[in-house]
C-alpha cells in the first residue's frame, strides 16, 4: 500500500487543517486535569503534524507521538522538539507505561493497515492500551461512525490558498460501513505546482460496540458529542475511558 501523508498532503494537512487540534486542545487538557491525569506520559497515537503534542508539552506533559507518515513524523519533530515520535502503524507500535492515551480527528478510523477486521484489531488495541495504562489513566479518541453516512454533505469539496490547492472525492459504501476519500493535492515547488493523488479508506465505527469492549476490559466510559465549546458533527462521536 503506498505511504499516506506523503510530503505535500502532509503540508497541507498541517497548514489547512490544523483547527480541529487546535480547537479541541484546550477540552483535551481539561479532560486529563479533571480526571486525575496532571503530569505523566500522554501517548498521541496518529499525531500527525504535532499540533495536539504542542499543546501537551506546553501543559507539563510529556509525549510520546506515533504516525505511519514519516512526512507526518518530520513536521511534528519540528513543531514539538522536546517530545519523542515513532514512526509506526497505532496497531503495532509498543506503548510504554503512561498516564494517557490519545487519538484525535478520527485517526482510529483508517484502514492505513490491512487488517481484516477492524473492530477486532481496535480490541487488541484497547487491550494494549489497557496494559500500559497507569491505574486511572485515561483513554480519549474520537471517531465516525455510521450516521456519518445520513449526514448531508457535498461528495466533492474544494479548498486552496496561495500555495496550494485540494480536492476531495468522497466514495461512500454503505454496505461495508466505509468511506473512502480520494484525494488530488497540488502544491507550489519554485514556480510551478506539484500534483499527487492519495486514497484514504476509513471505518466506520459503532461507538456502543467499542464502549462495550472497552468496559469488558475495566473502563469506565463516557461518550461525548463535543470537546468543550467545539461541537463534533452528525456521525462523529468522541470517547472518554478511564482504567479503573
Amino acid at each position: 500500500m503506498p505511504q499516506p501523508y506523503r510530503d505535500d498532503l502532509a503540508y497541507i494537512h498541517d497548514v489547512g487543517h490544523g483547527d480541529f487540534a487546535r480547537q479541541a486542545a484546550p477540552a483535551l487538557l481539561e479532560i486529563l486535569q479533571k480526571r486525575g491525569v496532571r503530569s505523566g506520559r500522554v501517548i498521541d497515537l496518529g499525531c500527525g503534524s504535532g499540533i495536539w503534542a504542542e499543546s501537551l508539552l506546553r501543559a507539563g506533559y510529556d509525549v510520546l507521538g506515533v504516525d505511519i507518515s514519516p512526512a507526518m513524523i518530520a513536521l511534528a519533530k519540528k513543531r514539538a522538539p522536546r517530545a519523542e515520535f515513532c514512526c509506526d502503524s497505532f496497531l503495532r507500535a509498543k506503548l510504554p507505561t503512561c498516564a494517557a492515551v490519545t487519538s484525535i480527528s478520527e485517526c482510529f478510523n483508517y484502514l492505513f493497515d490491512r487488517q481484516r477486521d477492524p473492530t477486532a484489531a481496535l480490541e487488541r488495541l484497547f487491550r494494549r492500551i489497557h496494559g500500559a495504562l497507569q491505574s486511572g489513566g485515561l483513554l480519549v479518541f474520537d471517531v465516525l461512525e455510521p450516521a456519518v453516512l445520513n449526514r448531508k454533505q457535498p461528495l466533492r469539496r474544494f479548498r486552496e490558498a496561495d500555495d496550494w490547492a485540494v480536492l476531495v472525492e468522497i466514495e461512500p459504501d454503505e454496505k461495508r460501513r466505509q468511506l473512502t476519500r480520494h484525494i488530488t493535492s497540488f502544491r507550489q515547488v519554485g514556480k510551478l505546482f506539484r500534483r499527487d493523488r492519495e486514497s484514504h479508506c476509513v471505518q466506520l465505527l459503532d461507538t456502543r460496540e467499542l464502549s462495550a469492549a472497552l468496559r469488558s476490559l475495566g473502563f469506565q466510559v463516557t461518550r461525548l458529542k463535543s470537546y468543550g465549546k467545539l461541537k463534533l458533527q452528525l456521525g462523529h462521536t468522541a470517547i472518554v475511558a478511564q482504567k479503573r
